[in-house]
């Protein structure tokens, strides 16, 4: 269902200023402002202090977090609400706070170029995978961007395969292995491989070992396009196809479907878009990839299970997973 606009002058100026709102939580998580609230209560003073800020505005920052719910006050003093203690406190495991970074960093600049997107079609922040596995501090910053993502979903892609019955499984374009460390870690006897660009192998081990399953999954360094695949009874593509052009999604199928024995699976996943515009968030992520890759979008789930059946696949369907993702499973 698409979201009402109220006809009045008021509605479309609240709207307008929107950014503002989103600018105020991505400068609090770039500061660490509640990174340094889990400690405890501070006053703005005191937080003006731990952050290093200036003196003009800190308390006009922190109570317009208040009324956004991010922060409550009491007395004089600021602690973080419910989400932010959750999901904002950077070393939580919880901690889902990667991708507003990379928002803040790459996207929010972006955003500001979409007029020239839409008149030229090309990316407005370029970003080379392998430009940033290149910046140790740009890597680490997508790497728990990406940890963030793919850590919410996990508790449905367990949920909506039989993990009891695969004994391997490999992440083509896993990151550090975030999710094929999780399965693991949920399912005893698997055993997994982390399929991504070489730069990513030290901090792929060092997150492996952190989740104490080194010893079962490992990473494989290559190019999805240049190297073979890895083999394995399953194989996943979570979020990478929407990174790429139609054509590039299906020779990348193809591949997959090429390196699976019989009876293997395929899992995809992104953030499918619906036949109607009903769900913006899908739909800004699609705009997302306008400016940052050179070809890539979001694509209906009929255009994924399109690919998947050309390549050869015997299709299920298809499954929401998290707030905003569709999960397609290929059989071979």
């Amino acid at each position: 269902m698409t979201r009402a606009v109220a006809a009045d002058p008021v509605a479309l100026k609240r709207l307008g200023n929107a950014f503002c709102e989103a600018k105020l939580l991505l400068t609090a998580t770039e500061l660490g402002l509640f990174t340094v609230l889990d400690a405890g209560p501070a006053t703005a003073e005191e937080v003006r202090a731990a952050l290093k800020l200036g003196e003009r505005g800190v308390r006009d920052f922190l109570d317009a977090l208040v009324a956004l719910g991010l922060l409550e006050r009491t007395d004089g003093r600021y602690r973080n609400g419910p989400a932010a203690g959750q999901f904002l406190v950077r070393d939580k495991e919880s901690y889902a706070g990667g991708f507003l970074e990379r928002a803040n960093r790459m996207l929010y600049p972006a955003w500001g170029n979409l007029t020239e997107a839409l008149r030229t079609g090309a990316p407005q922040a370029q970003a080379p995978y392998s430009a940033v596995a290149a910046n140790p501090a740009k890597l680490t910053a997508f790497l728990s961007m990406m940890d963030s993502v793919n850590g919410l979903l996990v508790p449905d892609i367990d949920r909506a395969f039989p993990w009891a019955e695969v004994r391997t499984v490999a992440d083509i374009g896993g990151a550090r292995g975030n999710l094929a460390g999780l399965l693991a870690r949920n399912h005893d006897t698997l055993r997994g491989t982390v399929f991504d660009l070489p730069a990513l192998n030290e901090a792929a081990n060092a997150h492996l070992a952190g989740l104490g399953v080194a010893d079962r999954v490992t990473f494989q360094p290559g190019d999805f396009f240049a190297d073979e695949l890895p083999t394995a009874d399953v194989l996943i593509l979570g979020h990478v196809l929407h990174n790429w052009s139609p054509e590039q999604r299906k020779q990348l199928v193809e591949l997959c479907y090429a390196a699976l024995e019989p009876g293997g699976a395929l899992l995809v996943y992104d953030a499918m878009l619906d036949d109607e515009p009903g769900s913006i968030s899908k739909l800004l992520v699609s705009l997302n990839m306008l400016l940052v890759t050179e070809g890539g979008s979001e694509y209906p789930v009929g255009e994924c299970l399109g690919y998947l059946a050309d390549a050869g696949f015997r299709t299920t369907g298809s499954h929401p997973i998290g707030a905003d993702n569709t999960l397609v499973i290929g059989y071979k």
